[in-house]
């Protein structure tokens, strides 16, 4: 079951669809719907994929699928003169700035873990960076992490999530209060945070007192 604004969503993006091959820019289904900001959009985007309705097509801007449509619902006619879009080939050229605001969640370190700060700023992020789930971000803070190529002052783009696989890079919650960005590695009940600096020591932990918050899946920087 749909709400009324992810069904209107949903229904706006077959219409794109089937009139010109590609589908809307957030701008677009932002203002088709009358919301305030485009992290609406990316939250019903997230849930319609989430719930088997549209599909994302990884490493394209905008590119989106439907599906199917709620039962009882008429999909938009096509219009006799085009062709629909083979999404397995190279798209037309599409817009590749739409932003998400992602809430900032203050500094993370690179190096000694350092106290998590609470959500305090947002941060307008390239869709196109992400993926589907929840995410945020955080400021990097040292830098133990360079050879990976997270550079002090950097943002680190988080899809959160409570676990992952040996040598993730992940937001780790060492003793509810300190977080740090690693590797995250397991070893015989312990838990290894992996720096990517030579002049930097694995921190070891019991896994009681390491909580994963997150995976990274981009990075942001600024240049002065």
């Amino acid at each position: 079951m749909l709400t009324r604004k992810q069904q209107e969503l949903l229904l706006f993006i077959d219409q794109r669809l089937k009139s010109g091959g590609v589908s809307p820019s957030f701008e677009e289904m932002k203002d088709a719907l009358t919301l305030k900001s485009k992290s609406g959009v990316h939250r019903l985007i997230s849930a319609l994929e989430e719930r088997g309705f549209i599909r994302r097509l990884p490493n394209r801007a905008r590119a989106l699928e439907v599906l199917k449509l709620p039962e009882g619902v008429a999909a938009a006619p096509a219009k006799s003169n085009v062709v629909q879009a083979d999404f397995g080939k190279k798209p037309a050229a599409v817009p590749a700035n739409d932003t998400v605001e992602l809430p900032l969640h203050g500094r993370i370190a690179a190096g000694q873990p350092i106290e998590a700060l609470e959500h305090n700023d947002s941060l307008a992020v390239p869709a196109s960076l992400l993926g589907p789930g929840d995410h945020y971000a955080l400021e990097v803070s040292g830098d133990s992490m360079v050879e990976a190529g997270i550079l002090n002052g950097d943002y680190a783009l988080i899809r959160r999530c409570d676990s992952a696989r040996d040598g993730d890079i992940v937001v780790a919650l060492v003793d509810n209060h300190e977080a740090t960005l690693k590797y995250l590695r397991h070893n015989r009940g312990m838990v290894r945070l992996d720096p990517a600096n030579a002049a930097y020591e694995p921190q070891v932990y019991q896994a009681g007192r390491v909580q994963v918050q997150g995976k990274l899946v981009g990075l942001l920087r600024r240049y002065h």
